[in-house]
């Protein structure tokens, strides 16, 4: 784990043999771990903007870096819905289709280069405008800036990262409750295979 990590020594996968997990559990993560899809829905010009997105919302550092775009696509390829959409706004897909495209072309009409060519700092502006719905590209009629951000991009890409072991070590989630469960179900009470949160000196 990284140094100032909340959960010290933490591992969620430590429980991976132990009657914590039941074998659909173990297949499941075994799956997510070890066998990322590959992509299917977004095009080679989609891609690398998609990549450069997830990159600026969750940096990752290190060679073991969570696959959330590839997550992502397989989202889209299935079209697993959310279970609801805003009247008025395009499909999930579409969403992302029409947003990947506006966000290139915002990029290229603001610092005349594709986004995923920009610096980091240029990329977390772009988004911040994004997110205010500052934005200038004519593509923008097509999708809406705000709900956007917020429903596809953060929803979609949070999601796919805090679904992963190595999103739960560092919230210190125990991990699935098949066929365990939990027990202590009131505020701020722990079972006793919760990781102990390193508290911040005073």
């Amino acid at each position: 784990m990284p140094e100032g990590t909340r959960f010290p020594g933490y591992s969620t996968l430590a429980k991976r043999d132990t009657p914590s997990w039941n074998d659909a559990t173990r297949r499941v993560i075994d799956k997510r771990l070890n066998h990322p899809p590959q992509r299917h829905f977004f095009t080679e010009q989609e891609w690398p903007v998609l990549r450069a997105i997830c990159d600026r919302i969750i940096p990752q550092t290190g060679s073991d870096r969570v696959p959330i775009a590839n997550f992502i696509d397989h989202k889209m390829a299935a079209n697993n819905t959310d279970g609801m959409q805003q009247a008025g706004e395009p499909s999930m897909q579409e969403m992302w289709r029409r947003g990947l495209a506006a966000i290139d072309a915002e990029s290229r009409q603001r610092f005349g280069q594709a986004f995923a060519d920009l610096s980091g700092g240029r990329q977390d502006d772009l988004l911040r405008a994004v997110q205010q719905g500052e934005v200038r590209s004519p593509l923008w009629s097509d999708v809406p800036a705000k709900p956007f951000f917020k429903s596809r991009v953060l929803h979609d890409v949070v999601t796919m990262y805090y679904a992963h072991p190595q999103g739960w070590d560092e919230m210190g989630f125990g991990g699935p409750a098949s066929p365990r469960g939990y027990v202590r179900m009131g505020f701020n009470r722990h079972d006793p295979w919760d990781p102990v949160e390193r508290r911040p000196h005073a």
